[in-house]
Parts: structure tokens; sequence; C-alpha cells
């Protein structure tokens, strides 16, 4: 629903909030009459608690909007559970066979299978999806093999394998550290229970290729075994106390051997191996040996960042009491494991300049490098094309543990007549705020409208003594965002929602313990607050219990993005089955609509006979009971006449009809449109204005029955203004210069909806009528905007600001709107009868002016037009600007300009007093700021890596090393109004934000220096 139903959406237990808040005031008025030391515990106890109630209840005042904050848990997929994991007999699973093609030659990804308890839905058992890497993308696919029996040896060998491997790579392989003083111990243990969650089990394998790629599978058990070794060697070595640790691994000393851990091989055989440095857990890749050996000066390239150490001897006998046994043999280098990425979306691939890019991450990669003894390193006999795949399954598996969760809530709405796709019922759970290619907003967009229809229907049907007020005040009560998060909560909607971006690194495999904890501190109840008055909460970010907070108004945006993923799914009898499920009243039986065509039915249309076939045949439709079209041409001016009927109920009806039909027709037109402009495009079709265009096109005023001289003046002023515009340009425009009757695009709706009731609530029927009438139908192409809304648009895009002030002078509104460029001033007034038509009328002439200096490429071409035929024109109104003393566009150090700079907020009398907070963002924040009060274009940055790898952080004086060896500078530029350019290099930063605030600081104090502001730090 849309923001602007906000007010209305207030709902829920008021009156008994009301007392309880009146009881508890009544409490502590009379404490307050006492002396404060003696007040007992109880007095302040009663205190605190009104005070909870007054919280409570501003809270309950916002259900379903955005000011209100809600604290949920998260639903569980139950196909990801087991309690297979310590079987100690043959345990039969699902498998399916996991397959990767990546779209560089070359580069080989091994196939897996996952092995599960549960056979998982369809779109999750036949999945395929592209992930995208930095520089190449690869197609998982996923294909079922059916079951597959492994007995408890396999089971145990499997769960070593998965957790040696995940833990290795994104997690850790031990807990406790000197540094707090607790024992160090390896988590793969014998006992895993700590590890293995019942709620979250299964098995991802390597897989040996086959011929047969997809329903055959042969576990590549070799590969699987070495790890479940190595698991064993890494138990002995931590096992006891065992302070020099190379005494129990490998003994040999033959010197034409490079020796690792637990075995000595040729020098020549250590290229793309993976191994495992036992004493830190870590998994590698080697890359070369080297000429450098143990004795050599140490250089900081270890596993850790190091600069106290003479050797690399020394430096492993220091920091971790390992003696080496092979100091003088060559080092290895080592390519370290990394964090997994987002690889849903492609939004992030391709960005920045791919020269630049290559370069920076060649030097990166060659930063990242590590020197390594041999000795110190397990080889695990694993191919690298197994190894990378490992850094797909977060991503991957993250996709079909959200299609589980949406196939879990199509089980429970229970409707089975057709098959709603899961992707659907995803889309429609997943916001915007995850960053996918795809969010509930255009579902929402569209379920918005056939709730609309429903409830419509049901009302108009069932309560047919209601009058329209009556009728539209029941619906709003019923698709208010407060109704709609009620009922979806009671279904615990808000539990299947997605509303954050997949973050892997807080993923966890089975068999993976969390490096990256988030304890829960949460309340044991739900819980609400109003606004930010908590600003530690963060939107979206689940503890470790799964609890997160959550907008109001995002479980109601949801209830309607699964309506809407219904009614593509499967008709508008799915969506009714969702809203059955809900407990949302929608019945429309045969009966009801016998009823409402049978009290029509007897209404006399003979003495207007040729009235109902000429509109007939202009409708191409010819009604089975006239007396709804009659019904639908009669205004309430006529019952004065003695009719006992209008066309109000009619129309309630038909904005519902037309809503829904011309939503759907933009929804599966424009299927690569956001919802932004699909909003849009509905607002410009679906309002009074459009539809009164249509009447007056199509000259259905001339069938309107009423009674009323005023209202037949007001028509043919309408229609002569329209006959001397162009009818065939689309205006789109809800608030131009020419407003029409009311009643013109009443009677258009109040057709639609005597055509549904007469065909039976036909949507095909209406369409096939409306749709030429309505023809041509907004495209994205064709799109106005209002003027106002352009120009801002134009400036946010931009960086610049606009200044807008209205001022009464008559029975007219002035509206003066000033935009500063970096060298010139535009200035513009509009005049109207309402504010909001004197500001269109402004910037539709600055839009111009910024068309004829080539800065704009015109959108409201036609809209502008229009407003200054209604005006008089552009150049007869500009002599009223140039008498008031105003110029149009001139540069902002023109003398002659005559109003002032100050009321144009331009200038300032005295300096800005600007409030700076030092955290990281802070300078920024206040320059943009500042840049907005002032109507300055926004400031511009750019930075260069510069050298040394120590510099100051952002924070102040303490240092902080840059990442990979290099600090970022940043420069800034800011144009001002007086044709001065500022432009200034801040501190070096170890990061480009740090930087960037640096050289803001630096502005900011440069702009106080200027006397233009006054900066104050916080």
């Amino acid at each position: 629903m849309g923001e602007s139903e906000a007010a209305a959406e207030h709902g829920g237990g008021g009156e008994a909030m009301g007392a309880a808040d009146s009881a508890a005031e009544a409490t502590v008025a009379a404490d307050v009459d006492m002396n404060p030391l003696k007040r007992s515990a109880e007095s302040f106890a009663q205190e605190d608690e009104a005070n909870r109630l007054k919280k409570q209840k501003e809270c309950q005042d916002f259900i379903g909007t955005t000011k209100r904050k809600e604290l949920h848990g998260t639903t569980r997929v139950l196909a990801m559970s087991g309690t297979w994991s310590s079987n100690r007999s043959v345990t039969k699973l699902q498998a399916y066979k996991l397959n990767f093609v990546c779209d560089q030659v070359g580069q080989k990804y091994s196939n897996f299978v996952l092995l599960i308890n549960a056979n998982i839905a369809k779109e999750a058992a036949t999945l395929n999806i592209d992930l995208y890497l930095h520089d190449k993308m690869v197609k998982a696919s996923v294909s079922p093999c059916g079951p597959i029996e492994l007995d408890a040896r396999q089971i145990e060998q499997a769960k070593l394998f998965q957790g040696l491997l995940f833990n290795g790579l994104f997690g850790k392989l031990f807990t406790g550290a000197k540094s707090s003083n607790t024992p160090r111990e390896f988590i793969l243990k014998k006992d895993d229970t700590l590890l293995w969650n019942n709620a979250n089990m299964y098995l991802i394998l390597p897989v040996q290729r086959t011929l047969d790629s997809h329903e055959s599978v042969c576990i590549n058990w070799s590969v699987i075994d070495v790890a479940a070794t190595t698991v064993g060697l890494m138990r002995s070595i931590y096992s006891g106390d065992n302070r020099n640790l190379i005494e129990i691994l490998n003994p040999h000393k033959n010197g034409d051997l490079i020796h690792l851990a637990n075995r000595s091989c040729k020098a020549g055989d250590l290229r793309n191996v993976v191994v495992l440095a036992f004493h830190t857990g870590k998994i590698y890749t080697t890359l070369e040996v080297v000429g450098k050996t143990a004795n050599s000066t140490f250089d900081g390239a270890s596993d850790k960042k190091e600069t106290a150490f003479r050797t690399f001897a020394e430096y492993f006998e220091k920091k971790y009491s390992i003696v080496l046994r092979h100091p003088s043999q060559p080092l290895l280098l080592l390519k370290p494991c990394h964090n997994p990425h987002n690889l849903l979306s492609s939004k992030c691939r391709g960005e920045g300049n791919g020269v630049e890019k290559k370069t920076n991450e060649k030097a990166n990669r060659a930063n990242s490098h590590v020197h390594m003894p041999p000795e110190l390193l397990i080889p695990l006999d694993l191919p690298v094309d197994i190894l990378r795949v490992f850094y797909l399954f977060p991503s991957l598996m993250y996709r079909i543990e959200s299609l589980l969760l949406a196939s879990q809530l199509r089980s429970e709405i229970g409707y089975t007549d057709s098959d709603i796709s899961s992707f659907l019922i995803l889309e429609a759970l997943t916001t915007p705020r995850c960053c996918e290619d795809f969010s509930m907003e255009r579902l929402e967009l569209l379920g918005d409208s056939v709730l609309k229809y429903a409830v419509s229907c049901h009302l108009f049907l069932t309560f047919h003594n209601k009058h329209e007020g009556q009728l539209s005040s029941r619906r709003q009560e019923t698709i208010c965002n407060a109704t709609l998060h009620r009922l979806g909560t009671k279904r615990n909607i808000q539990g299947y929602i997605r509303d954050a971006a997949f973050d892997p690194r807080r993923w966890l495999a089975p068999g993976q313990l969390s490096i990256r904890p988030c304890p829960c501190e949460c309340p044991e109840t739900s819980e609400a607050v109003f606004e930010d008055s908590n600003k530690s909460i963060v939107i979206g970010k689940p503890c470790d219990k799964g609890h997160r907070w959550i907008c109001s108004k995002t479980i109601s945006d949801c209830v309607e993005s699964i309506i809407g993923a219904y009614y593509v799914g499967g008709g508008l009898k799915a969506a009714i089955a969702v809203l059955k499920w809900l407990h949302i009243k929608v019945e429309a039986d045969e009966e009801l609509i016998m009823e409402a065509t049978s009290s029509a039915s007897v209404r006399t249309y003979l003495p207007k006979v040729d009235l109902v076939e000429l509109l007939e045949a202009k409708l191409g439709y010819v009604f089975s009971v006239k007396g709804l079209l009659i019904e639908a041409l009669t205004h309430p001016s006529q019952q004065e006449s003695g009719a006992t009927y209008c066309y109000e109920r009619l129309e309630f009806l038909g904005d519902a009809v037309l809503d829904i039909l011309i939503t759907n027709h933009l929804f599966l037109t424009h299927k690569d449109t956001d919802e932004g402009d699909l909003t849009d495009l509905r607002s410009a079709s679906v309002n009074n204005e459009n539809f009164a265009q249509v009447a007056v096109k199509h000259k259905l005023h001339h069938f309107l029955q009423h009674s009323s001289g005023l209202l037949l003046d007001q028509i043919t002023e309408y229609t002569n203004s329209m006959e001397g515009s162009s009818m065939d340009k689309t205006n789109l425009l809800s608030n131009g210069p020419s407003k029409g009757p009311k009643v013109l695009g009443d009677i258009v709706e109040s057709i639609a909806g005597a055509i549904l009731i007469d065909s039976k609530l036909n949507l095909d029927v209406v369409w096939r009528v409306f749709e030429p009438l309505l023809s041509p139908i907004v495209t994205p192409e064709s799109l106005e905007l209002p003027p106002l809304r352009e120009l801002r648009e134009w400036c946010d895009k931009n960086g610049y600001f606009v200044g807008i002030k209205c001022e009464n002078r008559g029975d007219s509104v002035v509206a003066t709107i000033d935009l500063t460029l970096k060298d010139m001033l535009f200035v513009r007034q509009g005049i109207g009868k309402r504010k909001i038509d004197a500001r269109a009328h402004a910037a539709s002439l600055l839009l111009k002016d910024l068309e004829k200096k080539g800065l704009l490429i015109p959108k409201n071409a036609s809209t502008t037009e229009q407003i200054e035929k209604k005006h008089g024109g552009s150049k007869n109104y500009n002599n009223v600007i140039d008498a008031m003393g105003s110029q149009t566009v001139v540069p902002p150090h023109q003398k002659e300009l005559a109003v002032s700079m100050t009321a144009l907020h331009s200038v300032i009398d005295k300096p800005l007093i600007v409030k700076v907070k030092m955290s990281k963002g802070g300078p920024r924040v206040s320059l943009f700021e500042s840049c907005k009060k002032l109507q300055w274009s926004m400031p511009t940055f750019e930075f260069v890596k510069v050298e040394p790898s120590v510099c100051p952080s952002s924070g102040g004086s303490s240092q902080k090393v840059a990442p990979q060896g290099f600090a970022f500078a940043s420069t800034i530029t800011l144009h001002i109004p007086n044709g001065d350019v500022i432009s200034l290099t801040g501190d070096r930063r170890s990061d480009k934000k740090s930087s960037q605030d640096s050289a803001a600081l630096l502005m900011l104090y440069e702009l106080q220096q200027r006397g233009r502001l006054l900066v104050q730090e916080v």
C-alpha cells in the first residue's frame, strides 16, 4: 500500500490501551504530590508501567507503517532437518547432483552431490542458476539422482571431510588462544554434537566424473578418505601437550626432497597443491618453491603481518613454539583462502575500469601471498577444481534454502488447483534490501490492485443498501496496512520474509563453526519500537537465534506481494484462495450476482432505448440487464427528480475494476520495468483526470443523465478546452493545468462496473471493451512526470538543490523556484490557484530553461506547452517576472539581479553553524548537509593510491596499517556560486571513505576561513 495511507492505517487495541493509559496516568499523578524521598518502589514501578504502556500505544498507532520497527523470528526450513548424523546403521538419503560449468575456457569446477533426508521441492531439485564471480560466471544446475545408502563409516568420513574443508576455508579449526589464556583445542573431535545441528543437516560431497552427467553419481571416496586421514593426524597432534609438534611428524631428512609435515616429495610436484597448515588450521594452495629459507630475513610475508622477528625460524619458534627441523630447505609461496562472496546478483559484476581493476587485482594478489616452511604443511591431495567449488556453495545453498522456504509457505497456504512456482513466492518474500535481481515490489503493486478488486466485489454484492461512501470506508478498513499487518502476523508471514542482503560470511554449512557470532540479546517476547528511538537497531540483521528487526510496513507489503504472486501464477481464483487463507472475506457467489442484477432489471429503459442502443454500439457491448447501464449513467442530481438510484455504487466498483485491469496490463506488458516506474505508469493511467479525457474523447458525457445547470457549464468548459488541444496525445498529469469535472471520470468507472456485473464478473469481457477506449495506454517512453518531480529528480541525479518559496497574492499563489548550478543561477516564478499548480508552472518554466541550455532532454514538452498556454504563454508571463525585478537566467555574480539573494538562500549574512561528528562518515555528511542548506552543487571526490603502508586512521592520531601495503588520498572539488572553485587534497588514510572524510573536513575548515561556515566538532 502507498505511504499516503499511513494516516488511515491506525488501528488495533485503541480503546483498551486508552483505558490502561488513563489508569496508569492517574496513579502517577497521585504519586507526584508525595515526597520523592518517601515514594515507594511500587509507585516507581507504576510509573515505569505507565511509560511502557504509553510507548506501546504509540507503536500501536503506527502499525503497518515505516515508523514502527518490530522484532520477529525467522521460520526454519524443515526440509533441511535430519537426525541421521549419529546413525550406526545404513542410512538412505536423497541425492541431488550439483553440476558447474564456467564461461571461461580452461576453468574447471568439479561436480558434487547434495545428500539430504527429504525429497525437496521441484524448483530446488531442478534449479539452474548463474553465479556471478568477479571476472567470470559459473552456471550451476541441480538434478535429482534418487536415493543413496551410506553406512555408518561412510557418514563419519563424509562428516570429517565436510567439517575440515568448510572450517579450514571459511572458519577456524581451533578454539582458544594465547591472548585469552584459553587452551587451544582442535574442533573436529570425536564428539561432534556441537557442530552438527539437527535443524541443519545435509552432506555435500565430491563425485567422480561420469559419462552420464545428470542421473548417476559416484562419490569420490578417495578424496574424502584423505581429508578424514588428515583430521586423524590433526587429532593426534593436538591430543596432548606437544611442545614441539614437529617431532611426531615427518622424520625424513633426505636433502634432495622437500619435506612436508607427513611426507617428502620433489620440488616440481608442489605446484597447485592444496595444503593445510597444521599450526593455524588454514588451507592454502601452493604456487611455487622460492629461494628463501627459514633462516632468511623475515619480511612479514607469512600467515600474519609481523615485523618484530629477524628470521622466519624465529617467528615460528616465538609465536607458535615450533622449532623447525629443516630450516635450510626452501620456503613455499602460498595462496591463502579468502572469504566467500555473494554471487547471486549480477549487479556487482563488471563495475569499474577493467584495465585498472586487473592491474590492481594482480598487485593485491601478489601482496596477499605468504611464505611458509614446507614442514608445517599437510598435503590434502585435493584437486584445485574441487577446492574452488567450495566458494560457490554458500550462494548456491542459500538459494536452495530460500526456495525450500518458499515451498514451505506454499504448503501452508494449501492451494492445489494450480502449481504456483516457488520462484514467484520467493520473489514475493524478497525485499529490495536484499539487493537481489528481483524483489517483491512489482508483485506488491499488482497484489494491491487484486486485493482492492476482490474486496470491492464482495462489499458491492453483499451490502446492497450501503452507499458509495460507506462501501469505501469498509474497503479502506479491510485493505489498509494495519489490517494486512494484523492478518499477516497471525499467519506468521514475518517469519518467511527475506529482508537483508545475503552475507555468505555468516552462512554455515552443517559441521561448520561460526567465526562471526551474533549472540542473542533479544527479549523473550516480540517487541516494537517507534521511529528511531533505539539507534542501535539494524533492520534485517538476524542474531544467532534468527531474531531480526523488520519495518511494520514490510509485513503489509509482503501480504500484498504474495496475493500478487498467486494472481500471476494461478489467476484470480488462486489469489482469492490466499485472501481466504488470511481470513479476508471475499465472497462473490453466483447467487449474490443474481441479486445485484435483479434489482437493476426492474428499472425501465424504454423511454431511453435509443440512448442505450447508441451507447452499446459505441462500447461494442450489449447489456443483458439494460438497467445496469441506465444506473451507470445517472448522476445523483437526478434523485431530486424522483430517481431512486445513481451511478455512485457502480463507480465504486468500476474504480477497482479499471485499477486491476490497467495494473495487470502494465505488469505483463512492461516486464523489465521496475516498481517505481510501474507505479508512475499506473498513477498516470488510473486517475480521474485520465478517465475524464477518455469520456470526452469518446463523447461519453453526451449520455450522462443529470439535472444540474452548473455541472453542464463545467462539462462544456472542459470539453471546449480539450477540443482546443490535441486529443491524440496522452495527458499524464493528474494535477495538470486543466481539471475535468469529477463526474466525467466517474461515469467511465461506473460503466466498467456495470459491464462487470452484467458479464457475471468476467474481467476479460470488461478489458475487451475498455482497452480500445483507454488507448493509447501510457508507456515508459511516453510517460510524463509532474514538472516539479522531474526537476527534483534531475537535481538529485546531478548533485544540485532547488529552493522553493510560495506566497499568496490575492486569489492566486506565486511560487519562486531557484536553482544554483556551478556557473549560473536559474530563477523562475509560477502562478496558480493552488500551491501545487504554482510550483508546477514554475518548475515547467525552469525545465525549459535547462532544455535551452542543453542541460536537459525534455520529458514534459507537451505538459509545459499546456501550462504556458493556460497562463498566456511563456513570453507574456516572463514580462510579469521582469516587472517584479527577477532575472530568469543569470550568472551568480551579476549585479543586476534585483531579487534578494538572501531570500533565495544562495548567500548567507552570517556563517552557517555546522556540527561535525568525527566518527567515520561524519565530515562527509556535514559537508553534504551544508551544501544542501546553501543550495550549492554537491562536491566531487577523486582518490589515488599512495605510499606508505602506515597512515593515520580516520579517528585521529592512532596508527593503522593500510591493507595490501598502500593507502588512499582523496581530492575534493567544490564549486561556490560566486564562481570560485575550491580543490583540496586530504591526508592519507587506510581506506577510501576515510580519505574522503579527511578531505571533507579540510573543506569544512576552508569554508570556515572564508566566513561561510562555523565548524563545531562533536
